[in-house]
């Protein structure tokens, strides 16, 4: 077992990602939880190149940081300037963290093209950089840039640029995929080139514009690497950098290494969620380990086969990595899918299992309709306690109607719905405009039920999605909505689908406000 350490650079490289953007406020609360879950090393930033930066680690020197140890990051000195004398190097010392972490060329190509200086010139800049930063009593993390391809068009000079930052002092040495270009069965044999040239604790920096900056990273520490820089969630320039969240499973649970403390595996989903909160963006359904669909079961060999043993289809338990078992109702369910569901529901359909046939035969008519319902869970509920005749009638509609009027070229498009239902045997008719046909049909439902069932006063609609069903039909196609509702407390998805927008919105509405009236356990008037 080996102790492998782990470098996030999410603030850094992985802020570098397009639409990918960190307030100084976000910074500071993904570095505390970064330092919680057990990371080695926090990269908070290049002092030398903006002003955020160097806000954040004034900043964190508040931070009670408990596990973790906060780096700088920075390049070698400028040809034109003495180490003691760089403004760059002389940024690192002023923000006051342990550890700086610098970068400097590797690949002779970026030598004469980029930096336009001599191969030994760089050389020297990259010793001096490092002894200097070494003797202000720093932890020096050496980052070997464009190592991989440097290697490969030059390997005798790629690995002078390692000789020089170990001579220096550097505590350990990471060699980049910068291009992200590298395939997992080169990084053995350069490794052990590597290893064999110098004695110093190796890392591996690995991005993913091949598909491989996971491959490549495990590969690496099978090599000998016992340090890995990547970032949460895989953020990062281009295609983004080594994933963390799929790194750090792997490592404990595939090829039991430490690195993080693994009681603190379990909360590796929440991590994934709350940096991309701090990011504004959302983690991919499909992402591995932290998905939503990482551990989801849909078809019904599938899912009978997971109730009976869960390692038939699934490579972990959901839980070792603070994810959920799920299970998809669908045309390709089998009965295990309904029961599965309707256990999660509270449903104990072993009392009536043919209530099961006639759900999933519903299901399935539905569906070759253009329903899908492994989205709105809300409506598959609903559908269910139909079936078991446990569904309440809160309404009955009695018509609707909706107007679109614009008058000129220029003017404002108004909209009004009128709604009539039936509760409890009293008719009632409301109007009421909105921002557009669906809204003015929902405040004009919402005012016909209110006074009977004032608690939808509290719902609100959080999401539409529209999706075309059948698009060869054109502007006759059949339309699937989608709406996402919430009460404060719980939220709830719910589906309609009709040739007509507005008929299906309609029933993607009905059917919203039946579940909150169906989970609060109203019954009608």
């Amino acid at each position: 077992m080996t102790r492998v350490f782990i470098y996030d650079t999410t603030l850094r490289d992985g802020e570098q990602g397009e639409g990918v953007t960190f307030s100084l406020a976000d910074k500071l609360r993904v570095a505390e939880k970064l330092d919680d879950f057990g990371i080695d090393y926090i990269e908070g930033g290049w002092p030398g190149s903006n002003p955020k930066a160097v806000d954040f680690f004034r900043e964190a020197r508040s931070l009670d940081l408990g596990h973790a140890k906060l780096a700088a990051f920075g390049s070698t000195r400028h040809i034109k300037n003495r180490a003691d004398a760089d403004p760059n190097l002389a940024k690192l010392l002023e923000v006051e963290v342990p550890v700086t972490t610098i970068f400097g060329k590797t690949w002779d190509f970026h030598v004469t093209q980029a930096l336009r200086v001599s191969l030994e010139d760089n050389l020297e800049m990259i010793r001096t950089s490092v002894a200097f930063l070494k003797s202000k009593g720093k932890e020096v993390i050496y980052d070997a840039e464009h190592f991989f391809d440097g290697y490969r068009a030059n390997a005798d000079y790629a690995l002078a640029t390692l000789t020089a930052a170990a001579e220096a002092g550097a505590d350990t040495i990471v060699l980049c995929d910068t291009n992200g270009g590298s395939l997992f069965t080169q990084i053995p044999e350069i490794m052990a080139k590597v290893k064999a040239k110098i004695d110093v604790p190796l890392g591996i920096h690995t991005h993913n514009d091949g598909g491989l900056g996971l491959a490549n990273a495990l590969a690496a520490v099978e090599a000998g690497a016992v340090h890995v820089q990547g970032t949460i969630n895989g953020y990062g320039e281009r295609t983004g950098n080594c994933d963390l969240t799929q790194v750090i499973p792997n490592l404990i649970l595939k090829m039991g290494h430490e690195c993080i403390p693994e009681q603190n595996l379990p909360r590796l989903s929440e991590v994934a969620h709350h940096i991309a909160e701090q990011a504004n963006l959302s983690v991919d359904i499909r992402h591995p380990f932290v998905g939503l669909c990482a551990f989801a079961h849909k078809g019904g060999i599938h899912v009978s086969a997971v109730q009976r043993n869960p390692e038939t289809y699934e490579h972990i338990r959901p839980e070792q990595v603070g994810n959920l078992r799920r299970v998809l109702v669908s045309e390709l369910s089998g009965r295990s899918n309904v029961f599965w569901k309707a256990e999660e529901l509270g449903i104990n359909l072993d009392q009536a299992p043919e209530k099961a046939k006639v759900v999933l035969d519903r299901i399935k008519d539905l569906e070759n309709q253009g329903y899908e319902f492994e989205g709105a869970e809300g409506s598959f509920e609903l559908l269910l306690k139909r079936a078991l005749g446990e569904h309440a009638t809160f309404f009955e509609l009695d018509g609707y109607r909706v107007i679109v009027e614009k008058r000129g070229h220029d003017a404002e498009v108004l909209s009004e719905a009128t709604v009539r239902v039936i509760i409890d045997g009293e008719r009632k008719y409301m109007a009421a405009e909105g921002d557009g046909p669906v809204n003015a049909l929902d405040r004009a439902l919402r005012k016909a039920l209110e006074e009977a069932y004032p608690e939808i006063r509290g719902v609100r609609l959080t999401d539409y999605k529209v999706r075309v069903v059948n698009p060869t039909e054109a502007t006759a196609a059949k339309v699937r909505v989608l709406i996402e509702s919430t009460d404060g407390a719980r939220e709830w998805c719910t589906i309609g689908v009709h040739e007509n927008i507005i008929e299906a919105s309609w029933r993607a509405l009905t059917d919203s406000v039946d579940y909150e009236l169906l989970r609060g356990e109203r019954r009608p008037r």
